[in-house]
């Protein structure tokens, strides 16, 4: 199962954490894994090209772990409120969109919200 918890400060969106193999079919014919694999790097590059704002991530394909944060969605680092709207607006966009995929692959993914500092990651 994976397990996707999305970080949020001030009622803002600005990253998440994934962890553990979905599981819903053998490596190489896993739809699941490879529709969050796509998701996450539109992510990256949107925030990182398409927005020009560092975006911080690590994935750990040994483990399974990814993790994907920008500052540019908080108030405290980002002057630019309609950069910030518009990178916190993705991560949002991904956390609605996994809550719908989750409906139909609840064995095989979950989704949840902890609010959380930037700094404290």
């Amino acid at each position: 199962m994976t397990k996707i918890t999305f970080l949020r400060s001030g009622g803002s969106f600005y990253g998440f954490e994934e962890e553990g193999h979905t599981g819903y079919a053998d490596e190489g014919q896993d739809i699941l894994c490879a529709a969050l694999s796509a998701m996450t790097m539109l992510i990256v590059n949107t925030i990182e090209i398409a927005y020009a704002s560092d975006v911080d991530y690590s994935v750990d394909d040994g483990a399974t772990n990814i993790k994907v944060m920008s500052k540019a969605a908080l108030a405290e680092f980002e002057d630019d409120e309609k950069k910030r709207y518009a990178v916190s607006g993705v991560f949002c966009g991904y956390f609605y969109q996994l809550n719908d995929l989750a409906e139909e692959y609840y064995e095989n993914l979950t989704v949840e919200v902890v609010d959380r500092d930037y700094a404290a990651n």
